[in-house]
């Protein structure tokens, strides 16, 4: 899976954003406020990847156990996709 659009990663005061870089429909989208797991998650989609090498990279790079990044993982991945923002390979 991998996010669908191309979007860039903004910080504003201190306030982290991805807003897509493709315009869509008459407004453009809303950018998405992510925290600093978030804003890595979605870093990693930017390219075809799993949610279990999403897990592996929150185990690698927080103090977290596996048990709690997996929820994370799945929560995040959940909300993506009720957004309709993933591309999902078969």
């Amino acid at each position: 899976m991998k996010l669908k659009n191309e979007f860039l990663i903004r910080e504003f005061n201190g306030t982290i954003y991805a807003v897509c870089s493709e315009l869509q429909g008459e407004n453009g989208s809303e950018p998405i406020i992510l925290n600093g797991t978030g804003r890595r998650m979605w870093q990693l989609l930017q390219n075809e990847t799993s949610e279990e090498a999403l897990v592996d990279a929150l185990l690698s790079e927080y103090d977290i156990d596996r048990q709690t990044a997996e929820k994370d993982v799945a929560a995040f991945i959940e909300e993506l996709r009720k957004a309709e923002l993933l591309s999902e390979q078969a």
